[in-house]
C-alpha cells in the first residue's frame, strides 16, 4: 500500500512539472520579482483616440489590473518601508503597456511619474497680424 501511495504521489508531481514550460516558469519568476520591487519597469498610459501618451511611470513598482473597476493599481515602496498606491482609470479608449527595463544602480524607493502637459492644459496659440 505504501508503494502505491508513493507511486501515485510521484506521478502527480511529474504531471505537474510536465505541464509547465520553461517560458511559464520564467514568466512567473519575473512577475514575482517585479511584485517584490526588484524589477525596474516603465508604465505608459496611452489615449488611443489621439494616440497621445497621457503619462509614464518608471521605477520599481507592483502593478495589478483590476478589471472589475477598470483601473490599474500601482504600488510603490518608499525609503521608510511605507507603501503608496496609485490608481489609474482605464476606459475603452485608454490603454497601457508595461515594459521591463534594465538600469544599473536604481533606487528601490524612487520612481518618476511624467504627465503629458498637453493632456491637462491644452493651449492653442493664435497669431494676430
Amino acid at each position: 500500500m505504501k508503494k502505491i501511495l508513493i507511486t501515485i504521489t510521484l506521478l502527480i508531481a511529474l504531471l505537474g512539472v510536465a505541464g509547465c514550460t520553461q517560458a511559464d516558469k520564467v514568466s512567473e519568476n519575473l512577475s514575482q520579482e517585479a511584485d517584490n520591487f526588484n524589477v525596474v519597469r516603465q508604465l505608459t498610459v496611452i489615449n488611443c483616440l489621439q494616440g497621445d501618451v497621457l503619462f509614464q511611470m518608471t521605477g520599481k513598482f507592483s502593478i495589478y489590473a483590476d478589471t472589475a473597476d477598470n483601473q490599474l493599481e500601482v504600488v510603490v515602496e518608499d525609503e521608510n518601508g511605507k507603501y503608496q498606491k496609485h490608481l489609474i482609470g482605464l476606459s475603452d479608449n485608454v490603454t497601457y503597456t508595461v515594459e521591463q527595463k534594465r538600469y544599473e544602480d536604481v533606487s528601490n524607493y524612487r520612481y518618476t511619474l511624467n504627465f503629458n502637459p498637453d493632456m491637462w492644459f491644452p493651449v492653442d496659440v493664435k497669431t494676430i497680424e
